[in-house]
């Protein structure tokens, strides 16, 4: 499960994904992109759990069962010190509970004092690529859909910022199509936690974008995030599980929309 996104962004090596692996949670530099690190289950109308590096929602299903993932949100500005610090905010198929992960989304990276903004795309196990035609700015509306046609075995990922697109289509003969996500990951250095960007307040889902919400297709079922009993709340902690990093709002009414607000950097 160790899953690792590799990123050159102005000179920086920044790898994205859960820090433990092999299979079940514990982490190296080689590995397909991101499932939840150190579980912790909680009561609630739906399942929560607490993860070293992912906040927000996903939706579980069989193996085989995905197709489609759609997300969108607001690109937040962050908030720079000295320090260096990342965020990234991302959509896709996979990385919960298997080793493949099909996904789009935006880094924004504090360096030096000054921020930056980009957007990529993955299909793993190639690595993660910077989307150089979009340009990202914060309080641009972005959006992703990953869908998979079963009669081509092709992924498609679209990304949008504003009004521009760009469109990905690959074969990925591994992958397991065993969740959907909306996120906000904390990204690691080589196998290190990166100290989290200052980003304050994430709004995920069309109540924010006027866009899509988070919603998916699993057993052919289409339907927002909140539709799915399957679907679970994910908060962010330190390494120790004991200090919240983020808050992962709760959905709204609607299904497609949630916040996640940055508490601390590690």
């Amino acid at each position: 499960m160790r899953q690792t996104k590799v990123w050159t962004i102005a000179l920086t090596l920044t790898t994205i994904g859960p820090l433990l692996g092999l299979g079940s949670l514990a982490g190296a530099i080689a590995a397909p992109a991101a499932q939840p690190a150190s579980l912790a289950f909680e009561t609630s109308s739906h399942k929560s759990i607490s993860s070293t590096n992912w906040a927000g929602y996903a939706v579980t299903g069989s193996s085989g069962s995905v197709t489609e993932v759609k997300g969108s949100w607001i690109q937040p500005r962050l908030t720079c010190t000295s320090s260096t610090a990342y965020a990234a905010f991302w959509a896709g198929i996979d990385g919960y509970s298997s080793s493949t992960v099909e996904q789009g989304g935006t880094l924004a990276e504090c360096s030096g004092g000054k921020a930056q903004y980009s957007a990529w795309y993955e299909f793993y196990p190639k690595p993660s690529k910077v989307i150089s035609s979009l340009t990202v700015k914060p309080g641009d509306a972005v959006s992703v859909r990953v869908s998979y046609a079963s009669s081509t075995g092709d992924f498609t990922v679209v990304v949008k910022v504003g009004k521009s697109s760009f469109t990905k289509v690959a074969k990925i003969t591994t992958a397991v199509r065993s969740s959907a996500e909306c996120i906000t990951e904390l990204p690691s250095v080589g196998s290190s936690l990166t100290l989290l960007a200052d980003f304050g307040v994430a709004n995920f889902g069309k109540d924010y974008t006027s866009k899509i919400g988070c919603s998916a297709t699993v057993s052919g079922t289409t339907g927002s995030f909140g539709s799915f009993s399957s679907v679970v709340s994910i908060s962010l902690k330190d390494s120790l599980l004991k200090k919240s990093l983020c808050r992962t709002g709760t959905l709204s009414s609607d299904g497609t929309s949630f916040t996640v607000t940055w508490i601390r950097a590690s």
